[in-house]
């Protein structure tokens, strides 16, 4: 079992930055999957970013404005997503996510296995 608890969210302006936290606990290897997903009210959820096989891939949507790295701390593994440069469209409930196995799809349709509860973005214009 993997438990993933995001943190970190909260209300900006156009153009600020926020950083979002998910530690990550229980079963995970080097051999998982693990990313960011997001989603809006009223919209189908959104991939973000994710890292398979020490790669980390970004949508088009986030590109040059995000970043997400992955720390290790004893037995935890906190995965962080820097948002700079936020636009009122990046505004969504953002969820962290991981999977074993998984592929390039698993990251771009975020059909992953292991889910946190979310933590809500919000970006006034």
């Amino acid at each position: 079992q993997v438990q993933l608890v995001e943190s970190g969210g909260g209300s900006v302006h156009d153009g600020g930055s926020l950083k979002l936290a998910c530690v990550v606990s229980g079963y995970i290897t080097p051999n998982h999957c693990m990313g960011w997903f997001r989603q809006a009210p009223g919209k189908e959820r959104e991939w973000v970013t994710g890292l398979l096989r020490g790669i980390t891939y970004f949508s088009d949507s986030v590109k040059g404005r995000f970043s997400f790295t992955v720390s290790q701390d004893s037995a935890k593994r906190t995965l962080s997503l820097q948002m700079d440069s936020l636009k009122p469209e990046d505004a969504a409930m953002y969820y962290c996510a991981a999977d074993f196995p998984c592929s390039y799809r698993t990251l771009t349709t975020a059909d992953y296995k292991y889910t946190g509860q979310g933590t809500q973005v919000t970006v006034s214009a």
